[in-house]
């Protein structure tokens, strides 16, 4: 069976004067047959708009887009006793207002900067709390008690919350808030078990070494009441 190349086919007149647009393509008007809005035209002229919204000599000109900065947010932040504003990432935000993130796993590094965090609020004015906000799974036995003695070291009173879940040594930061000051979400998940690290060295110091980590853990969530085994 052979078909002609110059058989006539329906072509659908073009002389209509409206321009039907799908993302930057002129598109012919048979593909919108079913009588539903062009959506493709609608969203081109709102970003022709947005893109030329000023005048020029007659002409239109591009417009200035603020577009949010990849990486860390930033917002606006406003220091007490100053007028001025000025844009800071939203984790220096928090620190000014003595919130502290802690969402994810704890390590010397990381461990290190909350340790001077602490210490530069407590330093600034200890009479006011320090909030602490716990969603992560917690991480190494040593820097976590560091962040934990540092806690009870300061002045300033040390508030904990969870939001979302405190595994393991997180949930541990978290009980060592301030007595009346430590609470969860509703659908927060908070689990506790034995410290588990990595050591190096004879049997003897390694057995030494879990005892006195078990007994610092004992220790301090032994006094804590009302904990509900899940």
């Amino acid at each position: 069976m052979s078909v002609s190349l110059n058989a006539n086919l329906y072509q659908p007149s073009l002389s209509c004067n409206l321009k039907l647009y799908s993302g930057l393509k002129i598109q012919s008007p048979s593909v919108f047959g079913t009588g539903k809005p062009n959506l493709s035209a609608e969203f081109y002229g709102r970003v022709h708009k947005s893109l030329y919204s000023g005048i020029r000599n007659d002409k239109p000109i591009r417009g200035r887009i603020a577009m949010m900065p990849i990486g860390t947010p930033k917002v606006l932040y406003r220091t007490p006793g100053e007028g001025s504003w000025q844009w800071v990432d939203l984790w220096n935000a928090l620190y000014r207002e003595r919130v502290i993130f802690i969402g994810q796993n704890i390590d010397e590094e990381f461990s290190n900067q909350i340790l001077a965090t602490m210490l530069y609020l407590d330093s600034v004015d200890d009479s006011k709390r320090v909030y602490m906000y716990i969603n992560g799974p917690g991480g190494d036995v040593t820097p976590t008690l560091a962040i934990y003695d540092t806690m009870q070291s300061l002045k300033s009173p040390v508030g904990t919350h969870c939001v979302g879940f405190a595994y393991h040594l997180a949930g541990f930061l978290l009980a060592g808030g301030e007595k009346g000051n430590r609470s969860a979400m509703p659908l927060s998940r908070i689990a506790l078990d034995s410290p588990a690290g990595a050591a190096r060295g004879q049997m003897s110091f390694l057995e030494s070494e879990i005892t006195f980590s078990r007994s610092c853990l004992g220790k301090q969530v032994s006094p804590l009441r009302r904990l509900r085994r899940i």
